[in-house]
């Protein structure tokens, strides 16, 4: 396999469904769409965090969350552990970035040749309010999801700006000798849902699909997430007309997304570097659009835990599927594996661009959660079939997502699957030991806290909705 380029481009809380290549009867994503007609969708494709600032930490470094300590959106990613950006850089290949990057600041090497514009954490703080995890603030996000509709935001302007930088980046390298990777990382369809007239305008919010377990009395009732709702306010449901306009924000925000990339590809199409170069796209989590109550990231189920993944360019196979489950932390190996780069791959990471080019492979993959409004951590285990969600603490969840993709029926208390449940318990307790994980966690969350002048102090300073773009003052909220 020759060498190739590397276009990375990564979005920010995109669920996979609002996606046709996805099966989303929409045209909310023509040209990712066309991208997965070019190459490879993964079907079963995972963040290793459904948050932030964790998820980007695990990208950076290829490593699990609770492997690295950047346990939420306090703990960002400083550079002081090793990153495929710095392997690319040493092996005197250019790697740059271009927009979000969520790690702690651009004073520190973070391994990358040059970043763009980059959105980083909060005066390299992040948020240290969703480190009180017993009895937390209650986070009131109901006005920005009730006021969801037309409108532009510094997140839009900041896209298309991330996208105008990317073209000049490519017409800047048309003709390098050697080959380069560019991460271009987008932070659109991330909330606030507002979204400019031109992309709302294309739907019909009466037409599109609303999630599993929206309805108030379809709820899952278990303790980690009626935990969640509490410290969200989310234990009163919004009206019907208010979930109708979140998700028809939801869609133009995405098809704005899709746009952006669109005007990337097309220029590198028209520069020939569509030949020797490879894209991947994927995002750092999905969005629960109101499924089972909630409305953000921060479950494993599959529309916030499961994440898009398209791989394109030489080498590829065009239009199939690869039903082998994949997650966040293949990245780094696909990237060394297109760059034919010799260094350190996970030792349960693979190549996307291998795993593309052979029938499914039996795998699984692993992910976690220990950050704001969860009680207990909560860690993902899921094979070729089945899924098992496990709560520190709690009872697990375990969903054969074969014969039920909606997970809407837990099967943990089935008798007929306890083998199941109990090979799938086994092998997350390879990876990890949960409960000292969870316990690990909430010690150093409370050290961060303390560190900051304690909890009074912390639940004074407040949190922010949304990270500011660069020049952008973050607003403050308690």
């Amino acid at each position: 396999m020759n060498k190739s380029n590397v276009l990375f481009i990564f979005s920010d809380e995109h669920q996979k469904h609002v996606a046709g290549c996805y099966g989303n009867p929409q045209n909310v994503t023509p040209n990712l769409d066309a991208l997965a007609v070019r190459g490879t969708r993964f079907s079963r494709a995972y963040t290793t965090c459904p948050i932030c600032v964790p998820a980007r930490a695990s990208l950076a470094t290829g490593k699990y969350v609770h492997e690295i300590g950047n346990w939420d959106n306090a703990f960002p990613y400083d550079g002081s552990d090793r990153s495929w950006h710095h392997e690319v850089r040493d092996a005197g290949l250019k790697v740059d970035l271009i927009g979000k990057l969520h790690f702690r600041s651009e004073e520190d090497d973070n391994g990358f040749s040059q970043e763009h514009q980059p959105l980083h954490v909060v005066g390299g703080i992040g948020d240290p309010f969703g480190c009180i995890r017993q009895n937390p603030p209650v986070r009131h996000r109901r006005k920005g999801i009730n006021s969801a509709g037309e409108g532009d935001t510094t997140y839009q302007q900041y896209d298309v700006s991330n996208a105008d930088k990317a073209i000049d980046w490519l017409e800047t390298h048309e003709t390098d000798e050697q080959p380069w990777t560019l991460f271009l990382s987008f932070v659109c369809p991330h909330p606030p849902y507002q979204v400019r007239k031109e992309y709302l305008e294309k739907f019909d919010p009466d037409e599109l699909p609303r999630p599993p377990q929206w309805k108030e009395e379809d709820w899952p009732r278990h303790p980690h997430y009626e935990y969640m709702r509490k410290y969200f306010d989310a234990t009163q449901p919004h009206t019907d007309d208010q979930i109708k306009n979140l998700i028809h924000a939801y869609y133009g925000l995405t098809n704005f997304l899709d746009a952006q990339v669109g005007r990337v590809l097309d220029r590198l199409e028209a520069l020939g570097l569509d030949r020797n170069t490879r894209v991947i796209y994927s995002s750092d989590h999905g969005e629960c659009l109101s499924a089972r109550g909630l409305v953000g990231k921060f479950t494993h189920y599959e529309e916030s835990g499961g994440v898009p993944m398209i791989l394109a360019g030489p080498g590829v196979p065009e239009n199939q599927v690869c039903d082998t489950p994949v997650s966040l932390l293949d990245i780094h190996a696909t990237v060394y594996d297109s760059l034919q780069i010799q260094a350190p791959i996970h030792r349960n990471a693979r190549s996307l661009i291998e795993l593309a080019n052979q029938p499914e492979q039996p795998r699984s993959v692993f992910g976690e959660y220990h950050a704001l409004n969860s009680e207990y951590g909560s860690f993902l285990l899921t094979d070729n079939r089945f899924k098992l969600i496990y709560h520190a603490h709690l009872s697990p969840q375990l969903f054969d997502l074969e014969n039920d993709p909606d997970e809407l029926k837990d099967l943990s208390e089935d008798s007929n699957y306890k083998e199941t449940l109990s090979r799938l318990i086994g092998e997350l307790r390879e990876i990890c030991d949960p409960e000292a994980i969870d316990a690990l966690a909430k010690a150093d969350q409370k050290s961060l806290v303390d560190r900051y002048g304690g909890e009074s102090e912390v639940r004074e300073r407040g949190f922010f909705e949304n990270s500011p773009v660069p020049g952008e003052d973050p607003k403050f909220k308690s």
